[in-house]
């Protein structure tokens, strides 16, 4: 009995997906649930499972096309055997493929000829009218040289190299994957939409490192993960967005929506491009529910398991680019959000405290916003409260 296999159904956000690998192969012996093709959308890699036991048949969508919900993947064949389990061909079946093998030969032949090797590097076809006269001048073997030109020519370029000692100059063009393109296009419409300013502040963070070092074995032994910094800046951000909630909200249309919740969308740099689980209701977590959150979120998310709808909404979003080094930068808002903070890393500098010099961790911290609903008033201010909250962390726990 035939069974097809069709993409899911996709979210109304995702319109269509992309074939990324096939984990079997025409006659491959499958079992029920076990993985047939990842499909990529512009948010998540998304698993399609045997939905029964048997081979699969004919594939229908190869690897690279774009499909869309209900679309027709595959036939399988259930209950059936693979002949990769160890039966042998009958003999008919080798005497039909010798007649298929001779049947191919000429096409075969032509299709070795077009996919021969090009011509060396050093052929006289092969060099550009400019190379041939420098190699001429400079008396270089032009078989010696590597071509980077279109079809392996040689360039001047490559000749001049070559005289420096120096390597080839190679490029390689990889198609952008599904997630890179989708990530490209909403920042262009964040650029293209919004009127996009940064302002900055600083803070102070030595009573959040007092505070985690005197706590920290204590936190880790009860809650089982460890007490970073982003559980006390997501607070710091919820009681200012508390205070300032036109930083909370989003344009629909010439419509200003004001969001009675904060979801906080976290950043997590994947090997497949930027991710933002959102933690729901991020004001009522406390600091070991925010800690575990993102673990979970960022393991899923770097594992390429996370749900479409761990991805999406968001009010407010937290971008920590200190983890890679960076000491200061402007993020970009992710539309249809209106703010986004972006954390630093934290460096000792001197500063200024009680009218005396000291050495202080400090951090740089940036807020892009949409200047059409936020005012910079609203803006600096939304800074200082983070900056308030996070060098006198009691502030959170009195609601000051």
């Amino acid at each position: 009995m035939s069974r097809e296999v069709k993409v899911p159904v996709l979210p109304e956000s995702v319109e269509d997906a992309i074939v990324s690998a096939w984990h079997k192969k025409p006659g491959d012996a499958v079992s029920r649930d076990e993985n047939l093709v990842d499909l990529e959308t512009d948010k998540v890699v998304l698993e399609v499972p045997a939905p029964v036991d048997g081979v699969l048949g004919e594939v229908s969508a190869a690897e690279g096309e774009t499909v869309t919900s209900g679309q027709l993947l595959a036939i399988l064949e259930e209950g059936a055997r693979a002949e990769a389990a160890g039966e042998s061909p009958a003999e008919d079946g080798n005497d039909k493929q010798d007649e298929a093998d001779e049947n191919e030969s000429e096409p075969a032949a032509a299709e070795e000829a077009a996919t021969a090797e090009p011509e060396k590097a050093g052929d006289k076809a092969s060099l550009s009218p400019s190379a041939r006269r420098l190699a001429e001048e400079e008396r270089v073997d032009p078989d010696k040289v590597p071509g980077t030109g279109r079809g392996g020519r040689v360039t001047k370029g490559d000749v001049l190299q070559f005289l420096k000692g120096a390597g080839p100059r190679t490029e390689e063009r990889v198609k952008m994957t599904r997630l890179r393109s989708r990530i490209a296009a909403r920042l262009k419409e964040a650029q293209n939409t919004a009127a996009i300013l940064t302002s900055f502040n600083e803070v102070d963070l030595k009573a959040v490192m007092d505070l985690r070092r005197k706590h920290q074995e204590e936190f880790v032994e009860k809650h089982g993960v460890k007490l970073g910094f982003m559980s006390f800046f997501v607070k710091a951000c919820c009681d200012a967005l508390r205070k300032f909630p036109v930083v909370n909200a989003s344009i629909d249309g010439e419509e200003i929506v004001y969001h009675g919740y904060q979801d906080v969308g976290i950043a997590v740099s994947t090997e497949r491009g930027l991710m933002v689980p959102i933690l729901r209701n991020a004001e009522t977590m406390g600091l070991a529910e925010i800690e575990l959150a993102i673990r979970h979120f960022a393991g899923q998310a770097r594992d390429g398991k996370i749900a479409l709808e761990d991805l999406q909404g968001g009010t407010f979003t937290i971008t920590n680019g200190g983890v890679f080094g960076s000491l200061i930068s402007t993020p970009l808002i992710n539309p249809p959000q209106s703010a986004i903070l972006g954390m630093h890393n934290i460096k000792e500098r001197p500063v200024v405290v009680d009218g005396e010099i000291v050495i202080r961790p400090m951090m740089y911290i940036a807020l892009s916003y949409d200047h059409r609903i936020i005012d910079g008033r609203e803006a600096v201010l939304f800074l200082v409260a983070v900056k308030d909250a996070l060098e006198d962390p009691s502030r959170l726990l009195l609601g000051l």
